[in-house]
């Protein structure tokens, strides 16, 4: 370690969170742009299907073989919904005013709590995904592990290239003071305090457990709403233990590099310097970045947690890849809810568990509530879900996706037909200012949309 490195660690957790961030969330609240960031991947093809199931250790055949696909109902390869969490190809767009861009958080740390994904329109290869988002709402706490917090529910509305909605996302997101939540992880004991490390003969539970979960998904073979029953409870999985191998996996196989980026030579100095906050000295006195925290346990520990952890999205992945397997080629997630509820560290497994909370029938469709956990090797539970699934029924009913909702589809019509505008005009897009109407025309770009949030 470098003579610098521990003034710097000092330096970088000495931020706090500033009152003008918490007012600037509060004004950009209900004001949607469109997405201009390139995620890593913009559109779906069946090697990039097949990659992004893959790196979260889901290999199954409706994803990942097109020849498979094909005898479906599906008619060919489609993706797990939950891709559409890493699909964006940005759109030309008016721009928001300083003012309508929400808090920066500078120096500040951030921790995905959990999120709740709705959808409408699978994803198949060829489709590009955009998408439109903003603050939904902020609000400020008190945490146990942080002091003050800063809990804001992003909103985002994801939207292939013929301008049909596929899928809603709330994200709750922590926003922490490195400072504070490093004093209180120093007065809490390491992750393996209560735990003396992997033996055989628990290795082999785990490979039992993956042995089964080859056998036993559902596929082809329909799971009739008719039989589920109440208080079923779905067979037991695992996943993990994690490693630093997992987390390299999920960035390469399509999590990708945003929104921070991950860069070498001249593209991560010029990151540098466009965000020098989010670059910290490691132990050789090099600049390096704070999402180093998901493989770099001496600078986890830094921030307060008690060594390196894993992305929530890959737990969410996990939760998509658990149910899918359950529930069949047939049928289909509608809504996907989870709460993170502890770190999931390197080195822990997570035990998947689940039951049948609720059967019913709404509007023709054949509905089944899960809830879903995942509980580490010291019995800490890590995540707690609930996912509504439609189902196919002995009646001959094959389970449907919901139309969108009707002003988040004119919403997503709106960006497509601005997009088309510029490039038609060649002009330069508006910036759009808080004085300016909250409700615009299909061709504007800002609306107030209101959520039930989480």
């Amino acid at each position: 370690m470098s003579d610098e490195q521990p003034d710097a660690v000092e330096e970088a957790t000495g931020h706090t969170i500033q009152d003008a961030d918490i007012e600037r969330d509060q004004i950009a609240a209900g004001h949607w742009f469109i997405n201009r960031v390139a995620e890593y991947r913009g559109t779906a093809t069946p090697e990039t299907i097949r990659n992004f199931a893959n790196s979260y250790g889901d290999d199954n055949p409706l994803w990942c073989d097109p020849a498979y696909g094909r005898t479906t109902r599906w008619g060919g390869q489609v993706a797990p919904n939950i891709m559409a969490y890493v699909l964006n190809e940005p759109l030309l767009g008016d721009i928001p005013a300083k003012e309508l861009r929400g808090g920066s958080y500078r120096g500040i740390h951030s921790f995905v709590s959990g999120g709740t994904w709705e959808w409408f329109r699978p994803v198949r290869p060829g489709d590009t995904l955009h998408s439109f988002e903003g603050v939904h709402s902020v609000e400020v706490k008190k945490s146990e592990f942080a002091g003050r917090t800063v809990i804001r529910r992003l909103r985002t509305v994801k939207f292939n290239q013929h301008g049909e909605v596929i899928g809603i996302h709330h994200n709750l997101v922590i926003n922490a003071e490195r400072g504070s939540a490093r004093k209180k992880g120093k007065e809490q004991s390491s992750p393996d305090d209560d735990w003396n490390g992997w033996t055989e003969e628990a290795l082999e539970e785990l490979d039992a457990l993956y042995r089964e979960e080859d056998v036993g998904r559902r596929g082809r073979e329909p799971r009739w709403f008719d039989d589920v029953k109440e208080g079923e409870t779905l067979p037991r999985r695992a996943k993990g233990p994690l490693r630093t191998t997992d987390i390299i996996a999920f960035h390469a196989g399509g999590y990708g590099f945003t929104p921070f980026g991950l860069w070498q030579a001249k593209l991560d100095w010029r990151n540098r310097e466009r965000i020098p906050a989010f670059y910290v000295p490691n132990e050789l006195g090099v600049p390096d970045v704070a999402q180093r925290v998901h493989w770099d346990p001496e600078w986890a520990q830094a921030i307060g947690a008690k060594g390196s952890y894993d992305y929530g999205a890959l737990r969410e992945c996990w939760l998509h890849h658990y149910v899918t397997d359950w529930m069949g080629d047939d049928a289909i997630i509608l809504r996907q809810h989870d709460e993170l509820r502890a770190f999931n560290y390197h080195g822990d497994a997570q035990f998947v568990e689940g039951e049948v909370i609720d059967k019913r029938v709404e509007d023709g469709h054949h509905l089944v509530d899960l809830q879903v956990t995942m509980t580490n090797q010291r019995g800490i539970q890590a995540l707690r879900g609930e996912v509504t699934v439609a189902l196919p029924s002995r009646d001959g009913a094959l389970p449907l996706y919901p139309p969108a909702p009707t002003e988040e589809q004119q919403l997503a019509a709106g960006f497509l037909a601005r997009h088309a505008e510029l490039l038609r005009s060649g002009e330069e897009p508006r910036t759009i200012t808080v004085e300016q109407p909250p409700k615009a025309d299909l061709a504007g770009k800002i609306a107030d949309v209101s959520g039930d949030g989480e």
